[in-house]
Order: C-alpha cells, then structure tokens, then sequence
C-alpha cells in the first residue's frame, strides 16, 4: 500500500502546520473537554482538572522531550537546538507519563484534590489523547514499524517524512491508534461501574503496560538501549508498570478505599 502521508498540513512562506502538532493539540483539548465532563459528573471542580490538564500539558511535554534526547543523546551534541524542534518526532510517552504523575501529585497535593479520585477523572481523555497523537505520529512518520510484507503494511514516500521512503512498513502507529481507542473505549465504559478510586487509572496503567511491549516488537525506529539483547526501555517500563498496576489494584480494593 502506498501512502504520501503530509507532514506539513499547510505552509506560507517561512510559517508552516505540522500535521503532528495539530493533532497533538487535538488531543489535548480533546482529553481535556472529557476529564472536565467527569469531573462535572463526579461532583468535582472542573475548573482545577482544567488548570490541572495545563500543568500536566507542560510537564509531559519536557518529560517526555527529556527522554528522548537520554535515549539517544549524540544526536543532539552536535546540534543542541534540535531539541526543542519537536514537530520533528521524538516524544518519548513513559518520559512525560512519570514527569506528568510528578506534576499532578504535586498540584493535587498542593489543591487538597482527592488524589485516586482525580486520577480516574483523567484516564479517558488521557487514553483518548493518546490515540489521536498517534495519528499525528502516523502522519510525520516518527514510531515507524519494521519492514514487512503484509497486505496493510504502509510505504511513506513523502520527502519531509521522518519514516524510512520506499519500503513497506509495519503500520505500528495505527496498530498504537487501535491499542489506545480500545483502551480509552473500555474506560469510558467501566467508569461508571468502579468499586474503589483509583481503579480506572490503574486498570489504565495495566492494559497499556501490556499492550505498549506489543507494539514494541514491531518498531523499526531507534529504541534506544536494549536489555537482555531484546527488551527496549518502553518495553522495560510497560511490564513493570503493568506488575505495579495489578498489586496496586489488589491493594487499593483491599485498603477501604471502596465507593
């Protein structure tokens, strides 16, 4: 299948719309619009979860900006303000999901917000962002798949993008489009039927801590170090999220944090 994927929505002059962060910007207000909506349903302050989405905004774009240059920091020594050119590619997600965590522990602390509670409030949108970045990923050809002869496999040829042209490739970021709407589809559905606070974010936590190491496989792009000679650093820290995730869950519905 041939694809001449835009990278560059629109340009005039020297001004131009990447295709990545318009739907980055997308998803932000996307996920925001639905942790408004439940915090309104939930009896909480919809102003806090929008000032909190600000905060969380920023932090998970330095994180996960700073993760990417760790994983492969000579690309930048010779050309330090690449950087900050982010519409580029190169958001490592667990960068701005642990600096994002930290932001948001320290704002609900600071706020006196419910903390188990909060977190449930911003897992769909969160799941649901993620999803439609990942089209904004599909579109500049950052996270590309292997080399493959299957029938959907997808060949980039557009000049500016940052996919290998000319080969088919494993389509993984519509493969993290799926992954992410089906997670961001089970939350939506189960969070009105939660036994404890903090369920919906954990159970968030374990069905991407599983499915990210999947998708991992089929990466084509740099991934960084290795472990064991196979296990990338996503992969690393999706498993262990997802053990952590499943001993919190057991812990959190035995602590009396029950509804």
């Amino acid at each position: 299948m041939m694809e001449r994927m835009h990278p560059i929505l629109l340009k005039f002059g020297n001004f131009a719309i990447y295709t990545y962060g318009l739907m980055m910007a997308i998803a932000f207000f996307t996920g925001i619009t639905l942790a408004r909506k439940e915090a309104d349903r939930v009896g909480q302050d919809p102003e806090k979860i929008m000032d909190l989405s600000f905060y969380i905004l920023i932090g998970a774009v330095i994180g996960s900006r700073l993760f990417y240059v760790f994983t492969d920091p000579r690309t930048f020594l010779s050309d330090p303000v690449e950087i900050f050119r982010i519409w580029n590619g190169g958001l490592v997600f667990y960068g701005g999901f642990i600096m994002a965590v930290i932001v948001a522990m320290v704002y609900v602390k600071k706020t006196g917000m419910p903390l188990w509670q909060t977190a449930d409030i911003m897992s769909p949108g969160l799941a649901v962002g993620q999803a439609i970045g990942r089209i904004g990923c599909f579109f500049a050809g950052c996270c590309y798949g292997k080399v493959c002869d299957l029938p959907w496999a997808i060949t980039f040829n557009h000049p500016d993008s940052l996919a290998p042209q000319g080969l088919p490739l494993h389509p993984t970021q519509l493969y993290s489009v799926f992954s992410d709407f089906s997670i961001f589809v089970v939350l939506w559905l189960f969070r009105k039927k939660t036994w404890f606070h903090g369920q919906l974010f954990w159970l968030y936590v374990l069905l991407y801590g599983i499915t990210r190491p999947i998708i991992e496989i089929y990466r084509g792009d740099f991934r960084g170090q290795t472990y064991f000679q196979f296990f990338s650093i996503s992969q690393v820290i999706g498993l262990s999220l997802a053990l952590i995730a499943a001993v919190m869950l057991l812990w959190l519905g035995r602590s009396g944090l029950r509804k």
